[in-house]
């Protein structure tokens, strides 16, 4: 029986970042995947590191720390960094005053508050209406399905990570876990299951009220100009906590409530990232259920692009990919991070941030289980 000192259930971001952050303590490391490479979560979603407008505290530090992280990381495994920095444009003067006071405090630090003539020299595709936006140089977007499977062969190839795809994890007794090839002892094991929390600890995902959150996403055309960083509205502002704790989130929020109840209801906000092909990544919405569906509806695509036209007062370019992205929700939020026994942790993002914040959660699980 092999043996290794960190097997790592599940090859998403998570469980990537465990292995990395294990890799990088000089610890022999096995990842098992049940599939043939990452198709959940850590693919379907924009690649979008976000550091402003996260929550504060554990959150945004460990965005911060992430973006680092994923930096280094892109150097090194030649993953691509498509855009750098994030324009939040304002069309409502409560919008612009929620930007002025998040540029003013400390999360603002490093951002720019940018009036209507700035915007418009900065970003001449915006909508001639649009009255400012907030300009933040701490972002960074890879290419989320090409990045996954990047990364793994970089920690494969550089750094003897094992990866088994294709293997299933069954159980485990102590740190010996059982798979469907066999199986693998380990000093410590963390189980990065995603929304698959009740394969492996069903009195867990009860407990927590474990459901799914559901993305609509969309690829649309190259439109013919650059973006700056990628680009979020109004509606972000009261989705993202940092913006939202903001006093003036209040008034938005009422505005919006008058003004757009149908994106409200679906949970419809903006973002708009662009590959190195020009082609745009456009979202998303939100649908909560204890098994979200595979569907995309119609509807919630016009919210979309409706958004994408208030904010660049064009017709959006063809739409060539449609697809629906999944993450886990639970009432414990941001992070379900459970010792389901000695040495043997369940660690699994339920705030949609894993992307952003997962490289510092393995640096913070692996001190923990090898200190």
């Amino acid at each position: 029986m092999a043996s290794f000192d960190l097997v790592v259930v599940g090859a998403g971001i998570v469980g990537l970042a465990h292995a990395l952050a294990a890799v990088r303590r000089g610890l022999r490391v096995a990842v098992l995947e049940r599939d043939a490479r990452a198709t959940s979560a850590s693919v379907r979603n924009f690649g979008f590191v976000t550091v402003s407008g996260q929550d504060g505290g554990d959150t945004r530090r460990r965005a911060l720390r992430s973006r680092d992280i994923w930096a280094e990381v892109a150097r090194e495994a030649v993953i691509p960094v498509h855009q750098e920095g994030a324009v939040i444009v304002a069309r409502r003067l409560a919008a612009l005053a929620v930007l002025d006071e998040f540029a003013s405090g400390d999360m603002g630090r490093g951002c720019e508050l940018w009036d209507a003539a700035t915007l418009r020299s900065r970003m001449p595709q915006v909508d001639p209406k649009a009255l400012g936006a907030l300009w933040s140089p701490h972002e960074l977007r890879v290419e989320a399905r090409d990045a996954l499977p990047a990364l793994a062969g970089w920690l494969e190839d550089r750094h003897g990570v094992v990866f088994a795809w294709n293997t299933t994890a069954l159980g485990f007794e102590g740190t010996t876990l059982t798979h469907s090839s066999g199986k693998l002892a380990a000093s410590a094991l963390v189980i990065a299951p995603g929304a698959a929390v009740a394969t492996f600890a069903p009195d867990l995902a009860r407990r927590v009220n474990l459901r799914q959150c559901k993305l609509q996403m969309m690829r649309l055309a190259a439109p013919g100009f650059t973006l700056p960083g990628v680009v979020m509205g109004d509606l972000s502002l009261v989705r993202y906590g940092g913006f939202a704790a903001q006093p003036s989130a209040a008034r938005l929020r009422g505005e919006l409530e008058r003004e757009c109840a149908a994106q409200l209801e679906s949970g419809v906000h903006l973002i708009v990232a662009q590959g190195r092909d020009g082609t745009l990544v456009v979202g998303d919405s939100h649908h909560y259920a204890e098994n979200a569906d595979p569907f995309t509806s119609s509807k919630v695509e016009r919210l979309i692009l409706d958004e994408m036209r208030g904010v660049f007062g064009i017709e959006p370019p063809e739409v060539l990919e449609r697809w629906a992205g999944y993450y886990p929700v639970a009432d414990v939020r941001p992070v379900l991070d459970e010792s389901l026994a000695p040495r043997v942790r369940l660690v699994s993002v339920t705030s949609g941030t894993g992307m952003s914040t997962a490289f510092a959660i393995g640096e913070e699980t692996v001190a923990q289980l090898f200190a």
